[in-house]
């Protein structure tokens, strides 16, 4: 409950005609905060330095934000503005500077002043892809507009200008590279001080607006904050100063409309307060410029104008970044800076702030912070109001727990904790590698999705035969489905050598006088919708020759419309190698394999490609290396998995023994290195373990 004197002073304060109206001007700026001013009526009248004594304010914590309408008290001198060009007359130049554009064919919109805006050219209509490269420029004050077409068959230059006693505009096309950039540049600032925008020192009701929003009459006078007569209202004026010279002034009225001072240079807010070779901050506004001294953050700086909508698709050159032009200007103090911290608001148009901030500050010495909750739905907008719930604190936490601004491809193990989680447990299935179905591979080769295994032999071992039976094998065991992309292999005849070794039993009648039962027609037709589920066919329809990216396409889309987990290219020497005429073979081999690798990654597919070794000079049987491989190194320095399939005469002459030799297994989880024997029969293309040849199960 207020004391008596409390009441005693209340009632002192309405019965005074003087302190009545200053009552309801502190009542209309504070937005509902009931402050007891205790000082004279001279003091009231002369508008005494407030920094001196505040002890005769008492403050009750009623609702702060915000203020509805503040008239000024009685002054015993009248203060004069500034003479400044009317809105009537520069609305006026804009119309005749948008009827002239119209002339000239050229679209605009009124109210983007300041600003480039990007359009179709009315020139050449952008050509065939309609692109938008018309960039047009018109200053705030409509004295000139300038304008460019980037596409280079186009070029279209201009600029509309008034003249010099303003009677007419004079169009002026096709001036050279030499003025472009003349929107920024032709600008001229106006030199000001605080005699000539009638400046003053805060009154006692917005030093108790700036109390009630946390910001004290220290933090207030350190900054220069201070007060302008506007007709017969008192707005808060925000002094900028580069060099402690005033350079620009924003002004923010009762009714919160915020505006910059004419023809000014836009700098930072706080631009002195910035120590080299330190970190710093970067806010949205001048109260979060305030409010970061107030938590002990003096090397922090607010932003002079508007906030970015939106993260623009391009980044504009320096020249044509009119939005950011404060930025470029101050360039020179962020060179030694190697921490910035973005504490932008925490809505849309902030975050959009601090993306555009980062792209040009550089993102790699950026950190964002992250605003805590102020109940269970809704997050503190900006640094202010943080301050106001919370507490220095809290603000102080928020700027230590900053966290890096996150880069594309730049990432912490952090962000994979969850899938190494799921790793450790083998949530997916195929950690550990799926087998080969040949008790004979499984300490040597199992498959992992995302992997390349290249396989090489010489013509004739088996190579396609054993991947055939390899893919069977597995979608036997697992379900997986397969891209094939063979083209050596005519598709029926590659239909058949699959259908033998799912049914197990030859396509034809045998001709090697085994007795052995022909698949039957309703086997047949099983085995096709088999073939249909499991398999998807890469091939040219025409006689054109398939290059790697034109086989990872359509990989990728049998991928994401029927989800399979397999690739096979076989052979690399059936695709077109076309390269650039300064790249040598070794070096496209490496760019090929990167390609496939990152294809397999990304979609958890494993791709098997064949390569062919080159002519092995006085061969004598024996099975070739993976460094034998036609083309490159790069074969065996690249792939996950290397395999040597060969096939040989036994001692009784039979070529039905297959040697599969491991050669490469980086991933040790799932293999290493070594040799395994298989037989082959030749009536069904199966593949059998030598101990145990009727069933490869």
């Amino acid at each position: 409950m207020p004391s008596l004197r409390h009441h005693f002073l209340r009632n002192i304060f309405q019965s005074s005609v003087l302190m009545r109206s200053s009552r309801h001007l502190l009542e209309k700026f504070s937005g509902g905060t009931a402050i007891i001013p205790v000082f004279s009526h001279r003091f009231l009248h002369c508008h005494a330095n407030p920094f001196g004594n505040t002890s005769g304010l008492i403050l009750f914590p009623l609702k702060y934000y915000g203020f509805r309408s503040y008239r000024r008290l009685a002054s015993s001198g009248h203060v004069l503005m500034e003479p400044r060009e009317g809105e009537g007359v520069i609305a006026k130049r804009l119309k005749k500077l948008h009827e002239k554009l119209e002339e000239l064919g050229i679209e605009c919109d009124s109210n983007q002043t300041g600003q480039y805006m990007h359009n179709t050219c009315p020139q050449c209509d952008g050509g065939a892809s309609k692109e938008k490269s018309f960039s047009l420029f018109i200053r705030d004050d409509g004295k000139i507009a300038l304008w460019s077409c980037f596409r280079a068959k186009c070029g279209w230059k201009g600029c509309v200008k008034t003249s010099e006693n303003e009677e007419k505009y004079v169009v002026l096309q096709g001036f050279g590279s030499e003025t472009s950039g003349e929107s920024l540049k032709c600008q001229k600032h106006r030199a000001i001080s605080e005699d000539d925008l009638h400046l003053e020192p805060l009154c006692p009701e917005l030093v108790a607006y700036f109390n009630a929003r946390s910001i004290s009459v220290e933090t207030l006078r350190r900054n220069f904050v201070m007060q302008r007569t506007r007709g017969n209202e008192i707005v808060i004026a925000f002094t900028y100063r580069r060099n402690r010279k005033l350079v620009s002034c924003n002004y923010l009225d009762v009714e919160k409309n915020y505006w910059q001072e004419k023809d000014t240079e836009r700098i930072f807010y706080g631009l002195d307060d910035l120590v080299p070779e330190n970190e710093l901050i970067i806010v949205e506004s001048e109260f979060d410029k305030l409010s970061m001294e107030e938590a002990g953050y003096r090397n922090c700086i607010s932003i002079p104008n508007g906030r970015a909508v939106k993260v623009s698709e391009k980044l504009p050159s320096e020249q044509e970044d009119a939005s950011f032009q404060y930025l470029w200007k101050c360039k020179e103090y962020f060179e030694k800076v190697t921490r910035i911290i973005l504490a932008t608001n925490a809505d849309g148009p902030g975050q959009a702030l601090a993306e555009e901030l980062a792209r040009r500050l550089g993102k790699e010495r950026c950190w964002r912070v992250k605003w805590p909750k102020k109940s269970t739905t809704e997050v503190c907008k900006d640094a202010n109001e943080v301050l106001n719930i919370f507490g220095e604190h809290v603000l102080k936490e928020v700027i230590d727990k900053a966290e890096m601004f996150p880069i594309r491809g730049l990432l912490n193990f952090s962000n994979f904790f969850p899938d190494i989680t799921d790793y450790y447990h083998c949530i997916q299935g195929f950690e550990l590698g799926v087998s080969t179905g040949w008790r004979a591979l499984d300490d040597l080769y199992n498959i992992v999705p995302g992997e390349l295994t290249v396989i090489t032999g010489v013509p004739n071992s088996g190579k396609s035969e054993w991947i055939d039976a390899l893919l069977c094998n597995i979608n036997e065991r697992c379900g997986w489905t397969f891209a094939l992309c063979s083209m050596e292999n005519k598709v029926e005849d590659h239909a058949r050598k699959l259908l033998e070794k799912h049914i197990k039993k030859p396509f034809f009648n045998s001709r090697n006088g085994e007795s052995v039962e022909r698949m039957s027609l309703l086997e047949l037709e099983k085995g096709k919708k088999w073939l249909n589920d499991t398999f998807h066919i890469i091939r040219c329809d025409d006689d054109s020759i398939p290059s790697i990216n034109w086989v990872l396409m359509l990989a990728k889309a049998a991928v994401l419309r029927h989800g399979v987990r397999g690739l096979v290219i076989d052979p690399y020497n059936e695709l077109d190698h076309q390269r650039f005429f300064n790249q040598t073979e070794t070096e496209y081999v490496s760019r090929m394999l990167t390609m496939i690798k990152r294809f397999a990654h990304h979609h958890s597919c494993h791709v098997w490609f064949v390569a062919h070794p080159r002519q092995l000079q006085n061969w004598r049987g024996n099975p070739p290396n993976l460094y034998d491989i036609s083309g490159s190194a790069h074969f065996i320095n690249k792939c996950d998995n290397g395999i040597v399939i060969h096939r040989a005469r036994d001692e009784n002459g039979s070529l039905n023994r297959v040697w599969v030799s491991i050669r490469k297994v980086r991933n040790k989880v799932i293999g290493r290195v070594g040799d395994a024997q298989l037989s082959y029969d030749r009536i069904t293309g199966l593949f059998h373990d030598i101990d145990k040849s009727s069933n490869f199960l």
